[in-house]
C-alpha cells in the first residue's frame, strides 16, 4: 500500500485530509487507489470528478486529472468529459445526498442512458458535512439533526434504483468488507456502460452518535451484521432480509452504451454531408 500511496495520492501537497479520524472515506479511498494499481491505468488517463460533501474532498487528494463541481452536479461534468473525450477513464465519486437528492435526476437519467463510466456512491445515510440533516438514504426512525424524534420518511436503496433505471454493473459493498470493495470498484471500471459501486459507510460523527453508535467501530459491526451477500441471500426467506441489505454484484448485463451509439449517430452524420 505504501507504494500505491506513494505513487497515486499527492502527498507532499494536501495532506493531512479534512475527514474526521475513523471516517470511512479513507478505505474507499485506499480501495478505489488499489483497483486503479491493478488495472494499470496510467494515471494522464483517468479523471476523477465529485460533487459536494465529504466525499468531494476525495478528488483533492489523487494525483489524477481531477474536477471538484457543484453540489448534485457530478454526472454532468462527467457526461461532458466522457463526450468530449471517450478514451479516458472517467469516475465519479459521490454522497448520497449529492447523488441522489440534489443529483437524483441525474443519476436516474445517467443510468438509463447507459453513459460509459462509473459512479461511486459512499452512502453514509446523512449529510455529513452540513451537520447531519436526514438524506433520501437515511432510514425509517433513525435520528438526523433534521428530525430529532425519529425520520418519518422511508429510505430507498440507491444500488436497487440504479438496476431498475437501466445501469450496466451494479454493485454494493461496505467499508467493513474492504477487501471485496478493491474487487468490486475494479469490475465496475472494467465494465463498458453505466457501472455504479454503492458503499455503505460510516459517519459515526453525524449519524452514528445520533443512533446509539458514536464510534466508527460500532458502525463497523453494525454494517458487518446487516450486510448479507448476494449468493447467500438467494436461499434466504425475504422476511430475514428486512433489516438488512446485500452486498456483491447486483447488476451484470451487456447493452449498448450510450457513448458507443452516439459515434455511430456521428459517423451516420458525417456521411450524409
Amino acid at each position: 500500500m505504501s507504494t500505491i500511496r506513494q505513487e497515486y495520492l499527492r502527498h507532499d501537497k494536501k495532506f493531512p485530509h479534512v475527514w474526521c479520524p475513523g471516517c470511512g472515506n479513507g478505505i474507499v479511498l485506499g480501495a478505489m487507489l488499489r483497483a486503479i494499481h491493478r488495472l494499470e491505468l496510467a494515471k494522464d488517463e483517468i479523471v476523477l470528478v465529485s460533487g459536494i460533501g465529504c466525499s468531494g474532498r476525495m478528488p483533492v487528494y489523487v494525483d489524477f486529472n481531477t474536477l471538484h463541481t457543484t453540489h448534485g452536479r457530478a454526472l454532468t461534468f462527467a457526461t461532458g468529459i466522457k463526450l468530449a473525450r471517450p478514451a479516458l477513464t472517467v469516475l465519479a465519486v459521490m454522497g448520497d445526498g449529492d447523488a441522489t437528492a440534489i443529483g437524483g435526476n441525474h443519476f436516474i437519467h445517467a443510468a438509463r442512458r447507459n453513459l460509459n463510466f462509473t459512479a461511486i456512491i459512499i452512502n453514509n445515510q446523512i449529510y455529513g458535512m452540513t451537520g447531519g440533516q436526514y438524506s433520501p438514504t437515511t432510514p425509517y426512525g433513525a435520528r438526523a439533526a433534521t428530525a430529532k424524534h425519529g425520520h418519518i420518511e422511508h429510505a430507498f436503496s440507491i444500488a436497487e434504483l440504479a438496476v431498475t433505471a437501466g445501469a450496466s454493473f451494479v454493485a454494493r459493498g461496505t467499508v467493513y468488507h474492504a477487501a471485496q470493495l478493491d474487487t468490486l470498484i475494479e469490475k465496475a471500471i472494467s465494465r463498458t456502460g453505466f457501472s455504479v459501486v454503492e458503499i455503505m459507510s460510516n459517519c459515526h460523527v453525524q449519524f452514528g452518535r445520533r443512533n446509539k453508535m458514536a464510534d466508527p467501530v460500532t458502525m463497523l459491526k453494525w454494517f458487518r451484521d446487516r450486510a448479507v451477500r448476494t449468493q447467500d441471500a438467494v436461499d434466504l426467506h425475504p422476511d430475514s432480509l428486512s433489516d438488512k441489505f446485500t452486498i456483491g454484484v447486483l447488476a451484470d448485463v451487456e447493452k449498448p452504451s450510450y457513448i458507443a451509439e452516439y459515434e455511430k449517430i456521428r459517423i451516420r452524420a458525417k456521411k450524409k454531408k
